[in-house]
């Protein structure tokens, strides 16, 4: 009897030593498994939020950069670059409305000696006016280039910012420079209080914009950087420091822990900046390390129980995960929808421009001339002026509505569209465009046109536009673009055509993946974003195999 006893003494204490044993092992396998997904949770975080950092910084350089391009063709500029002073007040006025519309920091004017002659802070202690900034490199780059910027720290206001500068008159002989200074005080303050290290580098390494104002004017490893400038006289004027500190990443959140900062770099066009995004995994991690701890506690407890409990809290779990995922993943593709569509019009605003600026022009004249001949009681003829100004003015309002119909972050429903008023709100943002560089244009005709879909306007638009926009940049001098719709069954095709060089075979089968470009200034977002769309509708976006130049088909839903 006694012995008998020994043995389920013994056996107890073997199954005991047996569950702790197992339960170590499951401590450590649930420990090592948050651990990595944790890790790998932080490391998707960060890279789709630098993404959405990237472009909206791009959205921003490419809004400012609109500025100096139309002021250099401005006549009152060429005015007073020309020796017209009479007009200089009137500049000075319309500069710091500018600016004030903008936000930007400072817009200036200077002759072809580099002397400031007009200016937004004309009437500040600090203005520009007089100051000579001919040893500038955003002066010379300009003057020799037609374009420049360059970022540094005021000579006035020794703060930093971006000056972007645009030559005005031609190469040989340049008559003056009219730049523009951006400070991002704002946007640091945004990544400050969002991120846990978010910093801006240029071509060589030096760190311009960053979260923590401690960090800019140190440098830092570039992906393609062949080494830092070494000139102190240099860097003295540029950054107000000889020699720049080398910079290194923080340490996370816990300083007894072995992690490091995760960085994320995306590339900056045109400028040739990287943002770095720096995300701290401790939290994360210790949170997951918790839940896990407590989730191995309670299965342990409750082993005999609570098999089937544990089965359904994990399905639960995993939904409630799901569901988060699934909210997080739609509203960064709103998100990104959004920053598509406003750097896609940041690019053709100055078209916009153009297209507005000549009924502008032509209005007033028509309005000049309706005066004198009001005057010379010739009202028939003055009336007939005057209906031209309301054609015109008329005309200014659809592209004026078009812009802001295209820039909407629209909630609408799917609902029946002609593809014909999608055809013709894509041309009417790209028809400077393509006039520019002498395309022609072959357009369905008018019942292929009127075929209705089952879709969403703007979202459809901002993928005709995008896939036009290729296609435009794609194409030589006296290119051709063709647009086609055709029916099958319950679906509608809307094919995009150039005569350009085609998509290389080696982007084919990653086409519509995100970062995937083959141009040096884009960031692969364009296509994956609107394959994303067209899949939301219900349809596809597809490339299809041509013998010359390249073809992309919409695919939709008939109505």
């Amino acid at each position: 009897m006694r012995q008998v006893r020994l043995g389920r003494w013994y056996l107890v204490a073997v199954g005991l030593i047996g569950l702790t044993l197992l339960a170590a092992l499951a401590m450590l396998g649930i420990e090592r498994a948050v651990r990595v997904n944790a890790l790998a949770e932080t490391r998707a975080e960060a890279t789709s939020q630098a993404a959405i950092l990237a472009a909206g910084l791009e959205s921003e350089l490419n809004k400012f950069s609109l500025v100096p391009r139309v002021l250099a063709v401005d006549p009152e500029v060429a005015a007073l670059l020309g020796g017209q002073s009479a007009g200089r007040d009137v500049l000075n006025r319309r500069l710091a409305a500018l600016a004030g519309q903008t936000n930007a920091a400072a817009i200036y004017l200077m002759d072809a000696r580099g002397t400031t002659l007009a200016a937004s802070n004309w009437d500040r202690p600090d203005s520009f006016i007089g100051s000579n900034y001919g040893f500038r490199e955003y002066f010379s780059g300009a003057s020799s280039r037609g374009t420049a910027s360059e970022f540094a720290l005021g000579t006035v206001s020794r703060r930093p910012g971006l000056y972007l500068a645009e030559r005005v008159g031609p190469a040989s002989e340049p008559l003056g420079v009219v730049a523009v200074k951006v400070e991002f005080d704002s946007l640091e303050r945004k990544w400050r209080d969002a991120e846990d290290g978010v910093f801006v580098t240029d071509e060589i390494g030096i760190v311009l914009l960053a979260s923590n104002p401690d960090w800019r004017f140190r440098t830092a490893e570039r992906s393609d950087a062949n080494g830092q400038a070494d000139d102190p006289v240099h860097n003295a004027k540029r950054f107000g420091v000889a020699q720049p500190k080398r910079f290194a990443l923080p340490a996370t959140g816990d300083a007894t822990s072995p992690l490091q900062m995760i960085e994320k770099i995306q590339p900056i066009a045109p400028v040739g900046w990287e943002l770095h995004l720096l995300a701290d995994p401790a939290p994360r991690l210790s949170v997951a390390l918790a839940n896990g701890r407590l989730a191995g506690v309670i299965a342990l407890v409750l082993l005999g129980l609570a098999g089937a409990g544990a089965y359904l809290w994990q399905r639960q779990r995993q939904s409630r995960a799901a569901a988060q995922v699934s909210a997080q993943t739609a509203l960064l593709r709103e998100q990104l929808q959004q920053a598509n569509r406003l750097a896609t019009l940041g690019q053709i605003t100055a078209g916009l421009g153009h297209e507005i600026r000549q009924p502008l022009a032509a209005m007033r004249v028509y309005a000049e001339n309706g005066e004198r001949l009001l005057a010379a009681d010739r009202q028939s003829e003055a009336a007939a002026n005057f209906d031209k100004i309301a054609q015109l003015a008329g005309r200014i309002g659809e592209i004026t509505a078009e812009q802001l119909h295209f820039s909407r972050r629209s909630p609408e429903e799917p609902r029946e569209i002609r593809l014909a008023e999608v055809i013709d709100g894509s041309l009417l943002l790209l028809r400077d465009q393509i006039g520019q560089k002498g395309l022609s244009l072959d357009r369905p005709a008018a019942d292929l046109a009127a075929t209705t879909v089952r879709a969403r306007h703007v979202q459809l638009e901002q993928v005709l536009v995008n896939l036009l926009q290729n296609a435009v940049q794609a194409c030589g001098e006296g290119g051709q673009i063709a647009l086609a719709i055709a029916s099958e069954g319950d679906t509608v095709r809307l094919s995009v055509s150039d005569d350009g060089p085609g998509v290389p075979a080696e982007l084919r089968e990653t086409l519509f993946q995100p970062f995937v470009t083959s141009k040096s200034e884009g960031i692969g977002l364009g296509l994956a974003i609107s394959h994303d769309i067209m899949r939301q509708l219900g349809g596809d976006l597809v490339h299809e195999a041509t013998a010359a130049g390249a073809r992309f088909t919409m695919v939709m839903p008939a109505a």
